[in-house]
């Protein structure tokens, strides 16, 4: 699991999903269905994909995702609630992430000149993570009780009170920011 090449020790093992013999069948169902929604969209434009197709397939990615919120959290509920201290070891560093981020880039955005809607955007993309990813590759990897997926669990409990707490600070923030009369443009600076 670690790099050799980095002169640290190394750690052999060996992954098999199921008793398929093939690593290649995973991808062949989404990269399917890419495909068929991009030759789908090509012939009927982009309407059709936006205004009939998205419609019937987006509540399928979030009954995915809450299906796998709950299956999680039924699993690792035990570990949170009678680990504290190890969930206090994973949200400390993502505190101090968050408002690193987040204070930083709304700081850099501000020095630059950039108008509170922009470094407000600009903050919170910083600030948020991939948490989806995090938790899938955790799961495939190192599998669903692991210590890495309750560090992916643990996240968006988290993550999402924080950044709710920070659009309470940017919503104030905005009033001591300069007005767009003050602030420079970019008009003439080509």
């Amino acid at each position: 699991m670690l790099p050799g090449w980095l002169g640290l020790r190394t750690v052999g093992s060996n992954y098999r999903s199921g008793g398929s013999q093939r690593p290649s069948h995973l991808p062949r169902h989404p990269a399917g269905g890419g495909y068929l929604t991009r030759t789908i969209g090509e012939r009927g434009g982009t309407g059709v994909v936006r205004d009939q197709a998205h419609p019937r397939i987006a509540p399928f990615a979030l009954y995915g995702l809450l299906y796998t919120i709950v299956i999680l959290f039924a699993l690792q509920g035990h570990t949170i609630t009678s680990h504290p201290t190890d969930v206090a070891r994973i949200a400390l560093p993502l505190l101090a992430y968050f408002a690193i981020m987040w204070f930083g880039t709304f700081a850099y955005g501000r020095a630059i000149g950039l108008p509170y809607e922009r470094t407000a955007t600009l903050s919170f993309t910083a600030a948020g993570n991939n948490f989806e990813l995090a938790i899938a590759v955790a799961i495939g990897v190192f599998g669903v009780t692991s210590g890495e997926a309750l560090a992916g669990v643990v996240g968006p409990l988290i993550e999402v009170p924080v950044l709710v707490g920070l659009v309470y600070v940017s919503l104030w923030a905005r009033g001591h920011y300069p007005s767009r009369s003050t602030q420079p443009t970019m008009e003439g600076a080509q």
